[in-house]
């Protein structure tokens, strides 16, 4: 028995076998007898989703290539290819994703599974670019569905857990290759949060982070932009200035208020670049930490924010990371935390060296009372009369999942948990 662990390291798994199957006939051979299995990525999920006793496949190695639209507005798209490698392909075409969140390691399977996303007030989740699946159920058939092919499945499989069958190919919207103009400033938390509205509409692309000691915040954003020459590598935040602040702050954890004031002397310094979309999207994340992040009615972002904030403070609780806030959105997938209409995201880390379950519990309680939801991904305490009363599509889910895998092959126990599934074991 092999173990498998996540990027940051809190979750682990012993599955019996793992395998990175190139054909579909490697990956039936898997499949059919299997009595479990779940499909991994790039591991960048704090929740157990790859957690199994049986088998853990990775689509990285599997056969496949871009099959681009003759009107060039859609792609297929292999599921197990890294959003990085996705997006040097399709710009290698000339085309873009309409969107993508600031890293870009996640495969775009788990990118669409979990609903994962990127910033603007316009912009719906990654899920909401996808447009059509081929999928190997639990016997090893292949299935396609879409909007008009199979639409019940279609409509489940869009933010799906992996509860449907390994995603072999997606169809997604993209559009011709773009640049983006990035900018990053110093701006007060007040000044932010009174013209939020009018700062969200003002770009393409905006959001911030802000240390939950600090009243400056990190404010970043990007507009379409002609292209300007030879393209310059940059990351939002200064990691090594960060990663020495990090490791005082779990050293010392009374020095985090100072700290973070410090930080924000030391690196927040404005910057401009412009480059390739597909490159300026993602920033480098080389410090581990662990993740909670809620999703919330737009009306309600900055307010519970503020409290957030208000509450760390309050208790002089050592968080060493600071909180990141993005516009959504809203969509119509049954289980997106966006399916509410126009949404704010906050994002809530911690050093994954320094304590983090209690904080996270604690906080939660503020996000839950702004009427969040959380990311499927990040760290959440969700039961299954949660799930039920928060979505209220989720009969109809179950009901998909029942009849395209009667037997669980695809649950875990996480997700079992979660929804409430009834025992059942594969025939």
């Amino acid at each position: 028995m092999v173990e498998w662990r996540n990027w940051s390291g809190s979750v682990v798994a012993r599955p019996a076998e793992c395998a990175r199957p190139r054909t579909a006939t490697e990956l039936a051979a898997l499949v059919a007898p299997a009595r479990k299995v779940r499909v991994v990525g790039a591991g960048h999920s704090f929740m157990p989703l790859c957690e199994t006793d049986g088998v853990l496949i990775s689509m990285a190695d599997y056969e496949g290539r871009i099959e681009i639209a003759p009107d060039r507005k859609t792609v297929w798209a292999p599921a197990g290819w890294g959003l990085d490698r996705l997006t040097a392909a399709l710009w290698a075409e000339g085309l873009s994703l309409i969107n993508q969140g600031d890293i870009n390691p996640q495969s775009l399977a788990g990118a669409t599974a979990t609903g994962t996303h990127g910033t603007g007030a316009d912009l719906g989740s990654i899920a909401t670019q996808a447009c059509g699946f081929r999928l190997m159920q639990a016997d090893g058939t292949i299935v396609e569905c879409g909007p008009d092919l199979r639409p019940d499945l279609y409509e489940a499989q869009r933010l799906s857990l992996g509860l449907f069958g390994v995603a072999l190919e997606i169809r997604i919207h993209v559009l011709p290759a773009y640049h983006l103009e990035e900018r990053i400033e110093r701006r007060p938390l007040a000044e932010v949060a009174e013209r939020l509205d009018e700062l969200g509409a003002a770009t393409r692309h905006m959001e911030f982070f802000v240390f939950p000691y600090s009243d400056q915040v990190i404010f970043k954003t990007l507009h379409p932009a002609e292209p300007e020459g030879e393209f310059r590598d940059g990351n939002d935040i200064d990691e090594t200035v960060f990663r020495l602040i990090c490791d005082l702050g779990a050293a010392a954890q009374p020095m985090i208020p100072t700290l973070q004031k410090m930080m924000m002397r030391m690196s927040a310094k404005p910057s401009r670049r412009v480059g390739p979309a597909y490159r300026i999207f993602p920033s480098e994340r080389t410090i581990r930490f662990e993740e909670m992040e809620y999703e919330l009615p737009r009306a309600n972002g900055m307010e519970t924010l503020k409290a957030a904030i208000a509450y760390i403070r309050k208790k002089r609780m050592p968080i060493a990371f600071p909180f990141e806030f993005r516009l959504t959105a809203g969509d119509d997938i049954w289980m997106s935390p966006f399916n509410k209409g126009p949404g704010a995201s906050i994002s809530f880390h911690q050093y994954a060296k320094m304590p983090w379950r209690q904080e996270f519990a604690e906080i939660e309680a503020v996000f839950r009372a702004g009427d969040g939801r959380p990311h499927w991904a990040k760290r959440h305490t969700l039961t299954p009369p949660d799930v039920h009363r928060l979505y209220p599509r989720t009969p109809d889910y179950l009901a998909v999942r029942a009849a395209v895998d009667p037997g669980q092959t695809f649950a875990n126990a996480h997700l079992s948990a979660l929804f409430g599934l009834p025992a059942a074991e594969k025939a």
